[in-house]
């Protein structure tokens, strides 16, 4: 994955929380916004709260990977904003990827696979 498909200025993250068109499961939140870009662009929020940064950056890894893997499958020109919440530390990737999935197929922006 490119730096040029993903959020990384406190200002980008805003704007996307700002649209309030979220979704959230047990372990993610998921805030969406169109772009007008032809591509998707990732941004992940996880707090201190969830553990050290070496837990932190090992789940930030899985959901670029997940967001990599799946590209193909997800409608254009949308920033997504992944917001972990706590117990996603104790979660296999699959569940992760389940999770990822699942709430993009909910916000409509997953196409058929």
């Amino acid at each position: 994955m490119s730096k040029f498909n993903s959020l990384k200025k406190n200002k980008e993250f805003k704007n996307v929380y700002n649209e309030k068109k979220s979704i959230s499961d047990e372990n993610l939140i998921i805030y969406t916004k169109k772009n007008i870009l032809d591509k998707n662009r990732i941004g992940i929020s996880i707090s201190k709260k969830v553990g050290n940064s070496v837990i932190r950056h090992k789940i930030i890894r899985r959901i670029r990977e997940i967001f990599r893997l799946n590209e193909k499958y997800l409608k254009k020109s949308y920033d997504i904003v992944v917001v972990c919440k706590k117990n996603v530390k104790e979660i296999k990737y699959e569940n992760i990827k389940e999770s990822f999935l699942f709430l993009c197929k909910k916000k409509d922006i997953l196409m058929e696979q």
